[in-house]
């Protein structure tokens, strides 16, 4: 599993930071997750590949997570793109798209599908054989989500020296792998649990946007691998978390630790602060495994 932020500050672009965008790479799918302005730029810098991206998920309709869409869309165009192209956010991020796409003249040449969300409850968005995506339902000023992204259990593993031990044809390696109990080469019938080992822990991630503090999602995120958490104040400021909707770094590692999350990262920095140093300071006082997301940086879990 494999984080690029993209973007990682709150509000207004500068020069040298970027409003909120990631790309998530886990088990061969390359996932957006919002797209505030930049993100093209960004996706070019960090030598992501455009044709990779077929799902992009956008928490909410704030412009620092979703301005950048629309432009992307359009480069996808102008990039000749024919792969179909899946946008999962908010009610009305298709009116917002398509109105900006009509009056431009620059509807796509490749098809595009907008999954308009509404629930305030848990939903399951995207599933295939290896990942399911869901949506986190968070408390901030307008209609918000979080996305869990969750590998299944994948295939036991090959022992090989017990393999070649009981004498199994390579043919049979697969059904191994998922379990069966298979015949050797000389007639017998080899228990699967001689020839192989428990899979590897499936990995998870949680990316909590813009939210007040909120323990309502624990249940949810509960033993997540990684945790991305918004922490837009520190202590000094907290008193503006409340009426803004936003977290402080101590709320973020309240969140991590109450969930026993293997790892929390923050983000959604306001920019008011001098280093982004302070948060780490802050949240460790709660929770000992914390990162700092910061723009370009990679993380691989």
């Amino acid at each position: 599993m494999k984080l690029t932020i993209l973007g990682c500050y709150a509000a207004t672009p500068r020069t040298f930071t970027n409003p909120t965008s990631q790309v998530l790479e886990i088990n061969n799918h390359l996932f957006l997750v919002d797209c505030g302005e930049g993100t093209q730029v960004e996706l070019r810098r960090n030598k992501v590949k455009f044709s990779r991206i077929k799902h992009i998920f956008i928490s909410h309709l704030h412009g620092d997570h979703c301005f950048g869409l629309v432009g992307l869309i359009s480069t996808f165009r102008l990039l000749n793109r024919e792969t179909e192209l899946h946008v999962y956010g908010p009610k009305g991020i298709k009116e917002i798209i398509t109105l900006q796409l009509k009056l431009s003249k620059s509807w796509t040449n490749y098809p595009l599908f907008f999954h308009e969300l509404s629930s305030k409850d848990p939903e399951l968005l995207f599933e295939d054989e290896k990942v399911t995506v869901e949506t986190i339902p968070l408390n901030h000023r307008i209609y918000t989500n979080g996305f869990l992204f969750k590998e299944k259990l994948g295939p036991r593993k090959l022992l090989i020296n017990e393999i070649v031990k009981y004498n199994i044809d390579v043919s049979l390696y697969q059904s191994v792998k998922m379990g069966k109990d298979v015949e050797s080469n000389d007639g017998k019938i080899i228990p699967n649990h001689l020839v192989t080992g428990p899979p590897e822990e499936p990995l998870s991630y949680a990316f909590c946007s813009d939210t007040a503090y909120y323990p309502e999602i624990i249940p949810q995120i509960l033993n997540t691998t990684v945790l991305y958490h918004e922490s837009t104040f520190l202590e000094i400021n907290k008193e503006l978390a409340a009426p803004t909707k936003h977290s402080t770094a101590i709320q973020a590692a309240q969140i991590a630790k109450q969930a026993n999350v293997q790892k929390l990262i923050l983000g959604h920095y306001s920019t008011r602060y001098s280093s982004i140093q302070l948060f780490k300071e802050e949240a460790t006082t709660v929770f000992d495994q914390v990162e700092l997301a910061d723009d370009g940086k990679i993380f691989t879990f």
